[in-house]
């Protein structure tokens, strides 16, 4: 989504319905949304949970991505 310092930010939410703007992803029975028009965007992008010693989260690996910001909470397409 535009947002942040660099351009975009990754947004994630919980949601249980689709539209014929959504594809559909699933793994190991967890589901996953993206709307059509943002597919570009994330096209061979990764998506893991990572648990460490600073907290758990969500991490996005985007081969799409040519720079970020400092913050590391925004990215430029």
């Amino acid at each position: 989504m535009p947002g942040g310092c660099s351009g975009f930010q990754y947004g994630l939410e919980l949601d249980d319905s689709t539209t014929d703007m959504d594809k559909v992803f699933e793994e190991k029975g967890v589901k996953i949304i993206v709307t059509k028009e943002n597919m570009n965007f994330l096209k061979g992008a990764k998506l893991d949970y990572v648990d460490s010693l600073q907290g758990g989260g969500f991490k996005i690996s985007n081969p799409n991505v040519k720079s970020g910001c400092g913050c590391g909470q925004s990215f430029e397409y």
